[in-house]
């Protein structure tokens, strides 16, 4: 299975942007998602920028993944 993890744009530069995740920084194609820009959060999937999400989005995310490993559930229903 692979995941797609959120991280923030922080810089863009050309076609490659600089994304944060829990005080990690890395490079980020976005050849694939030309419209995000600064401050966006994007899903990265092999180094490239698959989707745009909102903080909302982010915080649904982040309480699945603390689920999997094992903090009690928060998160109810998806839509």
């Amino acid at each position: 299975m692979c995941l797609a993890f959120p991280a923030k744009v922080l810089n863009i530069e050309g076609d490659l942007a600089t994304v944060e995740r829990a005080g990690v920084k890395r490079s980020a194609s976005l050849m694939l998602l030309p419209e995000a820009k600064v401050g966006d959060y994007v899903l990265i999937h092999a180094g490239f920028a698959m989707q745009v999400i909102d903080e909302e989005e982010l915080k649904i995310r982040d309480a699945l993944v603390a689920e999997m490993n094992g903090a009690p559930r928060t998160v109810e229903r998806l839509n």
